[in-house]
């Protein structure tokens, strides 16, 4: 095997890990379940994915750290072992506490331990000019995952029950991701990737930031903002789309709008991905952030099937630009070397996100028992969004080493 064909296989191999990381972009249909099924109130069959986002950004923060310095293997069989854990655990939860602590808690960690490793192996094997398209196409997995899994869990609810369900999907992450998780590595000292045909390389010194100067830097606040309330907007959406169909259309059988929404999520990650190669991370954003505003603006007209799939596509092709473009800015402002680190404290933006989308939510049906509410606030973020990511200007590294050297 060259070692061309073992950054493929790593690229595969990822993807793949993703794809049963990805449970919590099922999480609609779980929490349907506990509300229609169960009995439980919207608000505690709300919390253990509003954890979950929060431990898995948190938990990504510290595995990045840990992978920078240790490798990703070791990191990421761990992370594989808790999600599926988490999961068999959940089968026994009996109350939202419980709950909480098992999915919320556990398995949350278990994908934030999982993620933050395979983007930085993946783009050490491959060219610098391929790194929105690497980090597109290893976060499709974690978003393509709910298109097989939001009918499977429906299907396994539907079939032997909610704890069972857990149980299962908890069993299968565990033989599939953990032996995928072996094969991760990075490679070896003095590797060179194969430079990508008609590749013109651009005379600009090479960055390597370490976390607590990348902190200095304007560009990062910039990023994390619109990294928060974009994820925040598309979160809304994702945790509620069942809902929303229930509401608004009266689709009390609306699986196939979390597919809908994941298909596009995971194209949206790698088309996304490619456009950052060609015109650059900031400007993909820019586009994404009008795109999404419009669609927030409309989404409270959406009271049909065919206007619903429209929306959650959309929306689905936002958020998964979120995925690919913010990882590849970190790699492109600050550098590879500490990426895990770096990526990691952008990523706590993510974590807030789950807090501020849920909060969203629960003020938009207080005030009016409906999404309306919800739907502007988003606009109203997007809109921001727009502005600053039209403001935001790559970091000038040697400005920076001045700065850095004169404090």
């Amino acid at each position: 095997m060259t070692k061309f064909d073992k950054a493929k296989q790593i690229l595969l191999a990822g993807f793949c890990i993703n794809l049963c990381m990805g449970i919590l972009y099922a999480w609609s249909v779980f929490k349907q379940a506990l509300v229609l099924d169960m009995g439980w109130s919207d608000a505690d069959a709300s919390m253990p994915y509003s954890v979950a986002v929060i431990t898995f950004a948190l938990s990504l923060l510290v595995a990045g750290v840990l992978q920078d310095r240790m490798g990703p293997r070791k990191i990421l069989i761990l992370g594989t072992t808790l999600v599926g854990s988490g999961m068999i655990i959940s089968s026994f939860a009996t109350s939202p506490l419980l709950l909480l602590i098992t999915f919320g808690l556990m398995t949350g960690a278990g994908i934030g331990f999982g993620y933050a490793c395979l983007a930085p192996s993946a783009m050490k094997w491959f060219h610098p000019s391929k790194k929105g398209l690497v980090n597109g196409l290893i976060a499709a997995g974690f978003g393509l995952a709910a298109v097989y899994l939001a009918p499977l869990t429906s299907l396994l609810i539907d079939s032997f029950g909610i704890s069972t369900s857990f149980l299962i999907l908890g069993v299968a992450i565990l033989l599939i991701s953990v032996p995928l998780a072996c094969t991760i590595t990075n490679p070896p000292e003095g590797y060179q990737p194969p430079v990508p045909a008609n590749y013109k390389a651009k005379a600009s010194k090479p960055v390597d930031i370490q976390w607590r100067a990348m902190l200095k830097t304007p560009q990062f606040y910039s990023l994390w903002i619109m990294f928060a309330l974009a994820s925040s907007a598309g979160l809304m959406v994702i945790g509620n789309i069942t809902l929303i169909a229930a509401q608004q259309a009266n689709i009390t059988e609306a699986a196939f709008l979390v597919v809908v929404l994941s298909i596009f999520n995971s194209g949206g990650r790698v088309a996304a991905g490619m456009l950052a190669d060609k015109i650059g991370g900031l400007r993909t954003l820019t586009i994404a952030f009008i795109m999404q505003g419009i669609n927030m603006v409309l989404f409270a007209s959406f009271d049909s099937s065919f206007t619903l799939m429209v929306g959650a596509a959309l929306a689905g092709v936002g958020y998964g630009t979120l995925l690919a473009v913010f990882p590849t800015l970190t790699a492109e402002f600050y550098g590879l070397k500490n990426y895990g680190a770096n990526f990691g404290v952008l990523y706590t933006a993510w974590g807030v996100s789950g807090f501020i989308g849920s909060a969203i939510t629960a003020i938009a049906m207080a005030a009016s028992g409906n999404y309306t509410l919800a739907y502007t606030i988003c606009a109203v973020m997007m809109a921001l969004n727009v502005l600053l990511s039209v403001l935001t200007k790559p970091v000038d590294a040697e400005a920076l080493e001045k700065k850095l050297a004169r404090a």
